[in-house]
């Protein structure tokens, strides 16, 4: 496996030669995301109101958002009346101490995890293993890259950038002896494996996808069961979830759910839909003696009062980046962050730092595939033009600055623009092969890099009308 899944001082133009010389992965990208894409497109036409649904869905995030302080209490106030636990995590930094702080007061040595973007944000299982409590994933895909030493690589599959040879050679070195690569043999071992890591565990730990307000309950999308098990089996349930997953009301939560797994894999309804509304009570078999819910900001509350506050709507379903042709080409390592592709390339430079991320707002071609994808309607595109206005103001170009005001002065005089078609006609099209230059200097060398570049035509649109 290529260094680009691991390396943390991020070179995202490295990252991005490494992954599309990378075959593999080249068709692994190209395979998903196919697949996923026309999951996507038979989801919706089978929804005779999937359009109404998005708008009405979006409606209800703008709301929640415009009210999330009273959301957020509403929630606190239910999880409690519940006999569960609420905790605000400022940051990163806090959420981790939080957590462990909640295993070593439990006396809790063995957690498992469900598949949690939001953990991978906060990097919880270095701190919890550094705390000495031994830390599993329990997704399969989560599981192999844990193993690995890897990032996850999409929103929905994390171990995308594997084949089944891949993920036999990790097993195989994690047991001791060699597997054979036939799924079903790697995915009994798996089973086996993760089985294990339940029965010894006093701690599960998620994500949620929604959080209900009205009830306090908690709405885990899972396809494979993992997450059930980590919510109802271990004495302690802990839920990292990110402050923009709240919603209003019960009721809301049908609208959402039809849209999640559609835009996702393009399921009705994922295989798992488990709703936790509090820690085990009286009379009930299963679930867990304790239920504390961490409610993580880092970077999040600084967001609503901008112009980007549109990006806190997203449901995590990875719609956007199977249709990103760029994303399709790159994969999701060589963003650099926990989120990649077109959300990744806002929400990354928007948590952490436009300045420590300057290439994600520019990792698009600007198609709008993302906005149509989305099942919420983001318009993705144009926050990506927001960030780079803010990139533009933070450190000017003069020499771009230079060259827009030498064009708006010959655009605004015909006499200059018919002499500067004419000049670059005399200048550049004899220079040029059948039409194409296939390589230019400076500044254009990254333009022809990867495109050849149009040469002058030999009669402008004005000559022809004239002509005509």
């Amino acid at each position: 496996m290529t260094d680009y899944a691991r390396h943390e001082h991020h070179d995202f133009l490295g990252a991005v030669g490494q992954a599309l010389a990378d075959v593999s992965l080249q068709s692994a990208l190209v395979r998903l995301t196919d697949t996923l894409m026309a999951g996507n497109r038979r989801g919706y036409a089978a929804l005779a109101d999937s359009g109404p649904l998005r708008d009405h869905a979006k409606q209800i995030k703008e709301h929640t958002l415009a009210h999330l302080d009273k959301y957020l209490e509403q929630l606190e106030a239910s999880v409690q009346r519940l006999g569960g636990y609420v905790h605000y995590a400022a940051d990163a930094e806090e959420a981790r101490r939080i957590i462990v702080g909640i295993a070593q007061q439990s006396g809790c040595k063995h957690a498992v995890k469900s598949k949690s973007m939001t953990s991978e944000e906060v990097h919880l299982n270095p701190a919890l293993e550094a705390a000495g409590i031994e830390v599993t994933e329990t997704d399969f895909g989560e599981f192999i890259i844990q193993l690995a030493g890897e990032r996850p690589s999409h929103l929905v599959a994390p171990a995308v950038h594997h084949t089944r040879e891949s993920i036999a050679r990790v097993l195989s070195q994690h047991v001791g002896h060699p597997l054979p690569d036939d799924p079903k043999s790697l995915a009994l071992t798996g089973r086996r494996l993760l089985r294990d890591k339940f029965h010894a565990a006093d701690m599960g730990i998620t994500g949620g996808n929604f959080a209900v307000a009205e009830t306090g309950t908690i709405a885990l999308v899972t396809n494979e069961g993992n997450g059930r098990l980590t919510t109802t089996w271990p004495r302690v349930h802990v839920a990292l979830v990110g402050m923009e997953k709240v919603i209003p009301r019960l009721a809301d939560l049908p609208v959402f759910l039809k849209l999640l797994a559609r835009a996702a894999t393009g399921q009705t309804l994922s295989i798992y839909t488990t709703l936790i509304t509090g820690p085990r009570r009286a009379g009930e078999l299963d679930g867990p003696e304790e239920f504390h819910l961490v409610l993580l900001d880092n970077g999040r509350s600084k967001v609503l009062g901008t112009p980007f506050r549109e990006s806190l709507q997203c449901i995590r379903c990875g719609a956007c980046l199977n249709a990103c042709p760029v994303y399709r080409r790159i994969g999701g390592h060589a963003y650099g962050g926990v989120y990649s592709g077109p959300i990744g390339s806002i929400l990354t430079p928007l948590y952490d730092s436009v300045a420590e991320n300057p290439h994600l707002p520019h990792a698009s071609s600007l198609c709008g595939a993302c906005q149509a994808a989305c099942p919420v309607k983001i318009n993705i595109p144009h926050m990506l033009i927001g960030l780079r206005e803010l990139q533009h103001h933070a450190k000017p170009n003069r020499w771009e600055r230079l060259a827009y005001r030498l064009w708006r002065e010959v655009l605004r005089r015909p006499f200059l623009y018919r002499l500067a078609l004419r000049a670059a006609r005399l200048t550049l099209r004899p220079l040029a092969r059948k039409g194409w230059f296939s390589k230019l200097p400076g500044p254009g060398a990254g333009w022809t890099d990867v495109r050849d570049f149009p040469a002058p035509a030999a009669k402008s649109f004005r000559e022809m009308w004239r002509k005509l």
